[in-house]
């Protein structure tokens, strides 16, 4: 019989409600698993680590995954609320969004396309990947005892390509489409505070925009934006008893292009606390609020901040946001929260099995690969709840220092608390020598020797 820590059965009994009994027995088997397991996340893995590999009835935790009834988006729903309770107590809430590639083959997924691999390419070299799409959405909020903001997954959903949709005769959906979806619904969990939500270039689609700025709760939604943007000064107020539609734009502004080049621009001195994780660094910005406009699109009011580099390090670019009335720093400040996102996609693939699963039916699909970045969430609580207690235990070495925790060491501390809970007890107290139960060192043994495996 596994055994838990109290503290850790009181946390995940917030999603107990949410599941049928037997169910919720066999999800709470792969929770616990997918934590200790090493390199993969199959059912096997997890079922070998936490000693089931006797069982007869193992098809009852593939079922999970592939047949029962239980609502993903009901999941997240909870998991945001605990991750908002710990870490993000009031004001306003600064969310990542992003999507990234799952390389998966095999002819049974359907859902599976052709997509640019963003880590292989570059502006001069293209690399496709096989795969699966995810647009993944994550809070970005400070964790106290590792100093720093973390991108902390709560919502992912599957974005299929358009050839999906066009072998079942369906309207394709893109990738924006996805995103006003899974950005309405946030905003329907959390309906009482501002949202800021912050995105690469792909989501400085004016339809988007638009859609966020004339929400019926608006969303701050920064991007990048184009250097030969189409940029208008506002519409002039309407006369009176003036005839036709009303303007939709005033004047062409220069493009933050010209803006760039030209002599006369002020500038003003920036000075960034963390630039992409490199530490403080001084940066040149100019800003101004605007109205870009394309013909057969609705018109978005926008405040843009272009950025450049007295040292010329790296090239000049542009941002904006869809609130004409944040400041230029507040923007600098929340799109440099935006590489988090990238940090915790590295890590859920390294430390988390993310492209290991092996599952093909659709359900389990789409229900797994959330699962693994939402767990990601989890152990940070689950660590958290150990940080009251004491700081974080840190890995060093003669040849490697680290001054606060990173997401490794808070998966560790939650192993060693679950095998600790499985009954090492000391010889005597202060020995040095610990006792372990036979079943529990054969089945660590196995897992030190078959280290790599599946």
């Amino acid at each position: 019989m596994f055994t838990l820590p109290e503290p850790y059965l009181n946390l995940i009994q917030h999603f107990a409600p949410l599941f049928y009994a037997p169910v919720w027995e066999a999800a709470q088997v792969l929770l616990w698993g997918a934590i200790l397991a090493g390199r993969t996340r199959t059912v096997s893995a997890i079922l070998r680590v936490l000693g089931l590999s006797a069982d007869p009835h193992f098809q009852n935790y593939h079922r999970v995954l592939n047949r029962a009834v239980w609502s993903s988006l009901e999941v997240s729903r909870v998991l945001l609320a605990l991750l908002l309770a710990r870490f993000a107590g009031a004001g306003e809430l600064v969310l990542g969004l992003d999507e990234t590639l799952e390389r998966r083959w095999g002819q049974r997924i359907t859902a599976r396309g052709i997509y640019r691999d963003p880590v292989r390419s570059s502006k001069s070299h293209l690399v496709k990947a096989r795969g699966l799409r995810w647009l993944s959405v994550m809070l970005l909020a400070p964790v106290p005892w590792a100093a720093r903001v973390w991108a902390l997954p709560f919502l992912t959903v599957l974005a299929p390509s358009e050839k999906y949709y066009q072998q079942r005769g369906r309207a394709a959906k893109t990738v924006t489409d996805w995103a006003r979806q899974v950005l309405g619904l946030v905003r329907r969990w959390v309906r009482q505070r501002r949202l800021v939500v912050v995105a690469d270039s792909t989501y400085a689609a004016l339809r988007l925009l638009a859609w966020a700025q004339q929400h019926v709760q608006p969303l701050c939604l920064v991007t990048r934006l184009r250097l030969d943007a189409a940029l208008y000064a506002p519409a002039p107020p309407r006369r009176a008893g003036q005839a036709g539609r009303p303007r939709k734009k005033g004047e062409r502004l220069p493009t933050l292009a010209q803006v760039l080049a030209n002599p006369k621009t002020g500038w003003q001195r920036l000075a960034v606390a963390d630039w992409y994780g490199a530490g403080p660094k001084q940066v040149e910005l100019t800003s101004g609020t605007a109205v870009w406009y394309h013909a057969g699109e609705p018109p978005v009011t926008l405040r843009w901040v272009l950025l450049r580099d007295p040292k010329g390090q790296f090239k000049p670019q542009a941002w904006l946001s869809t609130d004409p009335n944040a400041t230029p720093a507040q923007i600098v400040n929340w799109f440099l929260l935006r590489w988090r996102l990238e940090v915790t996609f590295h890590e859920v693939r390294e430390h988390l099995g993310v492209e290991t699963q092996r599952q093909w039916s659709d359900k389990a699909i789409a229900r797994t690969t959330p699962a693994l970045l939402g767990l990601f969430s989890l152990v940070t609580l689950l660590a958290h709840q150990a940080a009251q207690h004491g700081p974080v235990p840190v890995r060093q070495a003669a040849w490697y220092t680290k001054p606060w925790p990173t997401f490794v060491d808070a998966l560790a501390l939650v192993r060693q608390t679950l095998w600790a809970a499985q009954g090492f007890s000391a010889v005597a107290p202060e020995a040095d020598i610990v006792k372990i139960p036979r079943s529990l060192f054969n089945r660590v043994q196995e897992i030190l020797c078959y280290t790599g495996y599946a």
